[in-house]
Parts: C-alpha cells; sequence; structure tokens
C-alpha cells in the first residue's frame, strides 16, 4: 500500500513556503485576508462579532463567519463546514492577551443518500420536502453535518453539547426543496449547558462594502460623494447610495451566545467604569500540521493556526502584505512585532495624500485598538493596558442599543455599544476604519473627515433575535447587486451608480 504525506496549508505556519504578492493601496475587506487564505478558502474568516446581546444584556454574542462570496446557486454539495479545520472563539479576560476562554467547534459530515445526485432534495422523486433537520421531514437532507461545542479554561475542558445532536443548517436550496427555510433554520438553534445558546450554518453575508470601488485604487462612485460623504448620505443609516459588493452572497456562520459571568475573569457582571468589565476577543481557524492521502487517510500532528480575526480591517488595511501570512498564524500576544504597522499606517499617507488631513505618526490615537485603555476601558490604568495585541474589545458593562436605534458608525457617532466596543453586524466598519485612520480618534473637530463609501447598511435584513443574521439567500432566487443595477433606492430610478 502507498500512503503519501502531505503537508496541508496551514504548515505554512513553520516556513515551508513563501509567497510573493503585490502590494495594493486599497483599504476594504476582501473577505480574504491574507495570501494564505486566499489559498484556503474553507479556513477564512469573513469577519468576527462580539457584542452584549440586545435581547438579554447579561449575555455576550460572538459571531465567527467563514468561506467568503458563497454563491447560493452553487451546488450540488453547497457550503458545507469544513470537517478538517478547528474553528475557535477566543477571550482574553485578564489583559494579558492570552486567551482564557476558548470555545471549539468541530464538524461532522454524513452522506445520506449515496446514489442522489445533489445533497439536497425534495418535493421530487417521492423526496418529500426539506422541513427538519433530523427525522420526518429531513429525508432530503443527503449530505449533513452535526458538530460539537467545547470551552475550555485553565481548569480543563467541558463538552458544552454532551448528549445532544447539533446540526448545522444547510444553505436555502430554493422554495420546492426548502418551502419553508426560515422556520427551517429556527430549528438550528440550541440551548446547551448553563444556557449557552449556539447556531451553526448558512446565512445571508450582513457585510456590507463597495468592495469594487476600493480595490481600484480608491476609484468611488462620485455619484454617491465618496470618499468625503455629503452630510445627507452621511447622515443615512437606512440606505445605501452605491453598490454592496456582498449583496447577494451567503456565508457560513458559527454563533455563541454566553452569559457574562462565564467569560469575565472572577464570574461576575461589572460597571462599566470597572476593568474587570472589558474583555478581549478574536476568532482563529486552524488545521492539522499534516494529513495521511490513501489507505488509512487521517490527521496527525498538532493544529496549526491557519487565520485570526479580531479587529475589523487590521489585517487588510494596517498591516503589510508581506507580514499578512506571519499575522494571520501569530498569536496576539506576539503582536509587538506588528507595532509599526499601527503607529504609522500606510492607509493614513494614502489619505494623506488624498489631501484628507491626518495626525502625524506616531499615531497614538490608535493604540485604544490594541491595548485596554480608554475610551473602551475607562476604568483601566495603565498597568491594565496589557502588552500590543490584536482583541475585539468589549466592555460588558456598557448597554446595548435596541436594532432600531443602533447608529452605523457606532462609537464615534455617540453609538457606545458599537465598534471599537466589540462589533455589531450593521457597524459601519469600513466608514468607522477610514475615519479612524484619518485621526477622529486623536480629534474629530480636526480629523473628522466624513470618509465612507456610500453603501451604509446591509443588504439582508438583520434579525432583531439570535443568531442576529438573516437568512440564507435562495439559490433558485437570489439576485446580486452592482453598478447599474437595482439596490440603490434613493439614487435615480433605484439603480446604483457605476461613477
Amino acid at each position: 500500500m502507498k500512503v503519501r504525506q502531505t503537508l496541508l496549508r496551514a504548515a505554512l505556519a513553520i516556513g515551508t513556503a513563501t509567497f510573493a504578492f503585490s502590494t495594493h493601496p486599497a483599504m476594504a475587506a476582501s473577505h480574504r485576508e491574507a495570501p494564505i487564505t486566499a489559498l484556503d478558502q474553507k479556513a477564512d474568516i469573513t469577519d468576527w462579532f462580539a457584542f452584549v446581546s440586545p435581547e438579554h444584556p447579561d449575555r455576550v454574542i460572538m459571531i465567527l463567519n467563514v468561506d467568503p462570496f458563497l454563491e447560493p446557486s452553487n451546488g450540488p454539495n453547497y457550503f458545507p463546514f469544513d470537517p478538517n479545520v478547528l474553528y475557535e472563539m477566543k477571550v482574553d479576560n485578564n489583559h494579558d492577551g492570552v486567551p482564557d476562554v476558548t470555545f471549539q467547534f468541530r464538524f461532522k459530515t454524513e452522506i445520506r443518500n449515496p446514489g442522489v445526485f445533489t445533497g439536497f432534495v425534495g418535493n421530487l422523486a417521492g423526496i418529500p420536502a426539506i422541513t427538519a433537520l433530523d427525522g420526518v421531514g429531513s429525508e432530503g437532507l443527503g449530505l449533513r453535518q452535526t458538530y460539537s461545542v467545547t470551552m475550555v479554561t485553565k481548569s480543563g475542558s467541558q463538552v458544552l453539547s454532551d448528549d445532544q445532536n447539533l446540526f448545522a443548517v444547510p444553505s436555502n436550496v430554493g422554495p420546492r426543496t426548502m418551502p419553508q427555510y426560515a422556520q427551517l433554520r429556527q430549528k438550528g438553534i440550541y440551548t446547551l449547558y448553563n444556557g449557552v445558546r449556539v447556531f451553526a450554518g448558512t446565512v445571508a453575508d450582513p457585510f456590507f462594502i463597495d468592495l469594487g470601488g476600493f480595490f481600484d485604487s480608491l476609484n468611488m462612485r462620485k455619484s454617491a460623494t465618496a470618499p468625503v460623504l455629503s452630510a445627507a448620505i452621511d447622515g443615512d443609516d437606512k440606505n445605501n447610495y452605491a453598490p454592496n459588493a456582498l449583496a447577494g452572497f451567503n456565508v457560513n456562520t458559527i454563533a455563541i451566545e454566553v452569559p457574562i459571568t462565564m467569560l469575565t475573569s472572577d464570574g461576575a457582571t461589572h460597571a462599566v467604569g470597572e476593568a474587570a468589565a472589558v474583555i478581549g476577543t478574536y476568532g482563529t481557524t486552524s488545521r492539522r500540521r499534516q494529513s495521511v492521502l490513501g489507505e488509512g487517510r487521517g490527521e496527525a500532528g498538532t493544529w496549526a493556526q491557519v487565520q485570526r480575526l479580531g479587529n475589523p480591517l487590521i489585517n487588510e488595511a494596517i498591516i503589510g502584505t508581506g507580514s499578512k501570512d506571519r499575522f494571520s498564524m501569530d498569536d496576539p500576544i506576539n503582536d509587538k512585532q506588528f507595532a509599526n504597522f499601527v503607529l504609522n499606517p500606510l492607509a493614513g499617507q494614502i489619505l494623506a495624500s488624498l489631501g484628507v488631513p491626518v495626525p502625524a505618526a506616531p499615531r497614538v490615537d490608535l493604540l485604544p485598538l490594541v491595548q485596554y485603555i480608554a475610551p473602551i476601558c475607562p476604568g483601566c490604568k495603565p498597568s491594565d493596558a496589557g502588552p500590543i495585541a490584536d482583541l475585539l474589545r468589549l466592555n460588558t458593562g456598557i448597554q446595548p442599543t435596541q436594532p432600531a436605534f443602533q447608529k452605523r458608525l457606532g462609537f464615534i457617532a455617540g453609538d457606545q455599544a458599537g465598534w471599537p466596543n466589540g462589533r455589531r453586524p450593521n457597524d459601519d466598519v469600513l466608514d468607522i476604519a477610514l475615519r479612524a485612520v484619518g485621526g477622529i480618534l486623536a480629534d474629530p473637530a480636526k480629523y473628522g473627515t466624513p470618509l465612507g463609501d456610500g453603501v451604509n447598511v446591509s443588504s439582508s435584513a438583520l434579525q432583531p433575535t439570535f443568531p442576529f443574521l438573516a437568512p440564507a439567500y435562495s439559490g433558485r432566487d437570489s439576485v446580486h447587486q452592482g453598478p447599474g443595477q437595482a439596490g440603490c433606492a434613493l439614487q435615480p430610478s433605484g439603480i446604483c451608480p457605476a461613477n
């Protein structure tokens, strides 16, 4: 028997390969943040969210989105999670940059109808429509995934999903196969130990950005007044004035709702002015360093991190291309090596070249993104700041803003429950990031240029309850949004501009 061993892409972590990619001045979330994840899409983290639940203010929501630009009609197997990837959500609660609480997710795939040409079929050839994830109504789920949830602390590990079958919600194939998809999706919400709730499955991608305009060397839509927005467009949190590149695409998500007391260092809740109220969070994906192909195939070796994400746009807009892979595979505790990218960001120099007033380096105004300091942690002393580390910091003492009253510009617009205090799905992180790099945290009056792309809201209606993200777009009926297409209600005839 011949057995061939091959190093997985994650083995790049030990230097088995190098990449040579050209740099690009664009400041956008490509959903493929680094060269390594451009080659390993299933392990690519598109977005990371952490916020106090507007449903239950005594709990924190964490959401890990992976696998970008999923075309809803792309059968026959659609978009299963990768059983060879370890998905993790990590929390630092004592401000040392090292995870203290970790939630691990592992998936298993079963092929239930091996003779059927597609993974999902219903109302055809005697197979009923798919209306359930298990039992009667699930017969058409030929490809089905289950998953486990394990919490790891310094005291050990605990399987939160013990004695439960947790099913991932599949993509929305279409109205004949899945005629009640919204109800089907609700069956994928599970309650675990201590009231923890989880959901895993395919959803409509909540991210919103004029991706094409940014990647064409900041060639944004003048009819949307970008990149310096008019007062009317900047003040509109409900409408888009430029095409949202993510409209009509799905993404895979893992969401968890956890009591705050399971995340803080002392197992208690804290007021906004207490340092212990602030936690640092991030998500990771990892692969085994080796896999064996052939008979007796399996996994071997320790886990190697492929990707991590804390604050949005750090890897895309701040870290240099030659360092992106190292950043993706390293731990936040080691981020001091990338400090110069934060203290003198190239993106700021690009904005300055466009005539935007920008503070001079060193950019200490950006340190709240990488340290435990005010304004996110008003109760932190200098000794609480911790090391330079890209963590999405969340003050659990700040009460959530109800969805109807949330402001897309979050913290800098006076909505303290929004990014960079955690991150909610409808925070306009591109516009916020542009303004942060432009210096608004240093002096809003002097460096408050209203930068943006004219895409102000997600194209998928966010939900008011867990897991908050909209159901997956229909594979049969979904449409995309681009230049010259509908999707910008207040532009002439509702058409998104090309120029």
